[in-house]
């Protein structure tokens, strides 16, 4: 699974990574270094850019920066709360769960991290770690989003949320946990963001590049990292592990 992650890039950075504009407008969070689900995130999107009145320009697609909240809320939900329990999608399951099928097909993204963290389990307790690429470029998770209306608010603003895919943990991951992120290498970018690919075929069914995998630091980090309330780049420094952990808590309250 991927239950926090670390996003500490501005957005001028990361639109020059992935070739996108900054559509943020000013909401983007600052640098989080323990991101938590329904925490506010940058997505990277890929649509047909629309004029004043609205009208889809279906020759030609825009990639941008989008803020949402992590955790998606499908758009039968009643309640917002659900999008709290709906932070991943096993990409196994994700085209046939009534929750995350639509966005699959039409509503697909990336979410930029630095790393994520997980936990070992190890005798009593579980030890965290951070998932990084030793040269500091950013990774790149399958995501997928979709707007959500209160239907008690009809004059409301929508929320955009988003879940993160998930697939089985490749190489020396497995060692860690049984899930992974589903990582997307830059030149798959356009075809998992195409928004007129309904079905992304092999990007979601393949597992990430085994090289990719195996570039990645495996980093035991300080046991800080168990609440939410903690954060700074200190989170992610290597610690080496230690006997008295408190157990992790996905988010506040």
């Amino acid at each position: 699974m991927c239950g926090r992650y670390a996003a500490a890039k501005d957005p001028a950075t990361l639109a020059a990574e992935f070739d996108a504009l900054d559509a943020t407008e000013g909401l983007a969070p600052g640098a989080d270094h323990n991101v938590a689900p329904t925490k506010e995130v940058v997505a990277v999107v890929q649509r047909h850019p629309r004029d004043e009145l609205g009208v889809a320009d279906s020759s030609r697609t825009q990639r941008s920066l989008r803020v949402m909240r992590w955790g998606l809320i499908p758009a039968w939900a009643k309640e917002r709360s659900i999008g709290a329990r709906m932070i991943n999608a096993r990409a196994e399951t994700a085209a046939t769960s009534n929750a995350f099928k639509s966005s699959l097909a039409k509503r697909r993204c990336l979410l930029p991290a630095d790393g994520w963290f997980e936990w070992r389990k190890e005798g009593g307790h579980k030890q965290p770690f951070f998932m990084t690429r030793p040269d500091g470029e950013t990774l790149a998770m399958a995501g997928v989003w979709t707007v959500w209306r209160d239907p008690r608010d009809k004059d409301g603003l929508p929320m955009v949320t988003a879940a993160v895919l998930t697939t089985e943990a490749q190489g020396r991951l497995a060692e860690i946990h049984d899930r992974m992120p589903l990582l997307m290498a830059p030149e798959h970018w356009a075809g998992w963001l195409d928004p007129d690919a309904e079905d992304p075929g092999d990007l979601l069914t393949s597992p990430p590049p085994l090289d990719l995998v195996e570039s990645l630091e495996l980093r035991p980090v300080s046991s800080k990292v168990n609440n939410v309330r903690n954060n700074g780049p200190d989170l992610l420094v290597r610690e080496e592990p230690v006997t008295d952990l408190d157990e992790p808590t996905l988010f506040d309250g």
